[in-house]
């Protein structure tokens, strides 16, 4: 049998917009789509449920191959499946990553808990780690409960690009809106898919601060650099065309001119001048990661720039500020907005 995930666009907020069905008979999963409901209830962002949805068909795929069917079953269910799931993906020719089977198995272990609540419990000493677990409302003394299958992973490390790959990839570029997008992703740290989230109201100049939904529907407002600001002033009068959307970054050239700008249209437009300069390593969540703004600020504030919600997180960020990056973005500004007649100085 061969399976898939379909895109079914709904507005409704207990029905998830990808659904895994059996393609040859369209018959949906109801197992995994039901614990994609669940989550969308929880209104986790489409890109989110785009991954479980697709992380959720490698298991099913692999359970198939192994069970001879589709149907997964409490009964069926024993404490070494998400081990032989992982003895799987570790065999398999193509290298996977730690953090990939870790992903994996963490989005297949709860989406069973939720369909199987009576389904035994994943044993695997070698994978798992002992830890105190809190009392329900804290009442009561901590109880020794077992982690979630995970295998080792390598640390993560974080190379920035240099200042010279910097200012080679900012020549490139001619108009404000290419270097306000690149500008926020450096300066106030934002997601490629924040960034394309904005909308015009978000915007606040007056005030020199800009609002941004991140991860999990979460607000935060950043404070704007002057040369973003500049940038955007100059992007809104006289490079966007008139539309009738309210998304900030639009396409401004060919028949999309107006429309809003996909990740499609971003990761091109990196690409473009990943090959023009030849920084192979210029991709936008690099440049989340050169983010210079957080050169001497504190942890805290740093989270919040970010739009973090763990601190670990944020630890990952804090070796990376050459603050050489930061002045040669200024100069890129200074080289690329032309004075326009009759505005302020």
């Amino acid at each position: 049998m061969t399976f898939r995930v379909v895109h079914k666009p709904s507005n409704s907020h207990v029905r998830c917009p990808y659904r895994v069905v059996e393609q040859a008979a369209g018959r949906e999963i109801d197992w995994i789509n039901e614990y994609l409901d669940y989550e969308t209830l929880r209104r986790l962002a489409d890109a989110t449920l785009r991954t479980y949805a697709h992380e959720l068909l490698h298991f099913l795929r692999w359970w198939e191959s192994v069970h001879h069917t589709d149907a997964v079953v409490k009964d069926a269910l024993t404490e070494t499946t998400l081990l032989d799931y992982v003895r799987f993906q570790s065999s398999q020719e193509r290298e996977l990553t730690g953090a990939t089977i870790n992903q994996r198995v963490a989005i297949v272990d709860r989406a069973l808990r939720i369909a199987f609540p009576g389904a035994p419990g994943q044993i695997a000493p070698a994978l798992q780690s002992t830890y105190w677990q809190r009392a329900p409302m804290g009442i009561g003394r901590p109880r020794p409960a077992l982690s979630r299958l995970r295998v080792k992973t390598a640390k993560r490390t974080i190379v920035p690009l240099s200042v010279d790959e910097v200012a080679r990839f900012w020549s490139s570029f001619r108009n404000s809106r290419d270097l306000a997008i690149v500008g926020l992703m450096l300066l106030q740290g934002l997601r490629s898919q924040e960034v394309l989230d904005l909308r015009r109201e978000d915007l606040q100049l007056s005030e020199a601060q800009i609002r941004v939904r991140g991860k999990g529907n979460k607000t935060r407002f950043l404070p704007l650099a002057p040369e973003a600001m500049q940038l955007l002033d100059h992007y809104l009068r006289l490079e966007r065309p008139q539309t009738s959307t309210d998304t900030l970054f639009v396409s401004l050239k060919g028949p999309a001119r107006g429309a809003r700008m996909t990740p499609a249209g971003l990761r091109s437009l990196f690409r473009y001048h990943r090959r023009a300069t030849g920084v192979k390593k210029a991709n936008p969540h690099r440049f989340r990661h050169s983010d210079m703004v957080r050169a001497g600020v504190s942890l805290p504030a740093l989270m919040q720039l970010m739009g973090h919600a763990q601190i670990q997180t944020t630890m990952v960020y804090v070796e990376v500020t050459p603050l050489e990056v930061y002045q040669q973005y200024a100069k890129a500004v200074t080289q690329h907005i032309r004075p326009v007649p009759g505005s302020a100085s």
